[in-house]
């Protein structure tokens, strides 16, 4: 994986004004530069052009997408990125939903056109890691991928393969920006070193 696809989909909403997924972004390219990999970016919320989107889609190896956790889930603008940007993308992306007329009922998925690309997902999040993986918590155990199922399935949808997720936990009531910081490096660095 050469080519590195960087997603900021923070926003400035409310009290939140972005500042760690941009020190996570900035952090994820400056490591992954180190690592001798080509890096393009997006900041979301500074707007986008959907048709160059696409294009850094089809360049890159690998998409990292950088998000807070609001209200469960991402923010809408990852929402209405990937609405707009899968949608242009069209049969550039996707063949169909992978169906045949023959036997309609199977197969729903599986026409995805960027199968030699991964994605990887860097969320944060106040919920304690806890929160996700112990039992009585109010994740029941699903665990973060749990949670991003649907995101997953989006991805896997345009033919895109999984790669660890990383998780920054209780950032407001605890927040360890320094132990973040370092424990994204590492992740990195095992994933695309």
């Amino acid at each position: 994986m050469q080519k590195i696809l960087l997603i900021n989909g923070g926003k400035v909403f409310g009290s939140s004004k972005g500042q760690l997924n941009q020190t996570l972004h900035d952090i994820a390219k400056k490591t992954l530069v180190s690592l001798g990999k080509e890096v393009r970016e997006c900041q979301i919320d500074k707007g986008y052009v959907p048709s160059e989107q696409v294009e850094n889609f089809l360049w890159a190896d690998a998409v990292i997408w950088q998000m807070p956790a609001w209200w469960m889930g991402e923010p809408w603008i990852v929402k209405k990125y990937i609405d707009e940007v899968f949608t242009e993308g069209g049969g550039r992306f996707l063949t169909s939903d992978g169906r045949h007329r023959t036997d309609p009922a199977h197969g729903y998925g599986t026409g995805g056109l960027l199968k030699d690309k991964s994605y990887m997902f860097s969320v944060t999040w106040n919920a304690p890691i806890e929160a996700f993986t112990e039992k009585g918590e109010f994740f029941e155990e699903h665990g973060v991928d749990g949670v991003y199922y649907h995101l997953h399935k989006a991805m896997q949808f345009v033919g895109m393969k999984g790669l660890p997720t990383y998780i920054c936990n209780d950032v407001i009531k605890n927040p360890k920006v320094d132990e973040f910081i370092s424990g994204y490096e590492s992740h990195l660095k095992k994933v695309f070193g």
